[in-house]
């Protein structure tokens, strides 16, 4: 009983690590997923609310006065 104990106790031990050399590569992908996202939801707020071309509207009228 004791072999069988002590084989076991061996192999917890001693199993192997798992690699978790994906695992980063995973979280930069979902990072920029989620960059991607918001992104996305600020130009559609931007565009629905014209906010763009006001802005660009203001540049021009400062850069080129009438």
């Amino acid at each position: 009983m004791s072999q069988l104990l002590l084989r076991v106790w061996v192999a917890v031990v001693h199993r192997p690590s798992y690699s978790e050399r994906g695992q980063s590569t995973a979280e930069y992908a979902l990072v920029m997923i989620a960059a991607a996202a918001i992104a996305g939801l600020v130009v559609m707020w931007a565009h629905k609310t014209n906010v763009i071309s006001g802005l660009f509207n203001a540049v021009i009228s400062k850069v080129l006065p009438a």
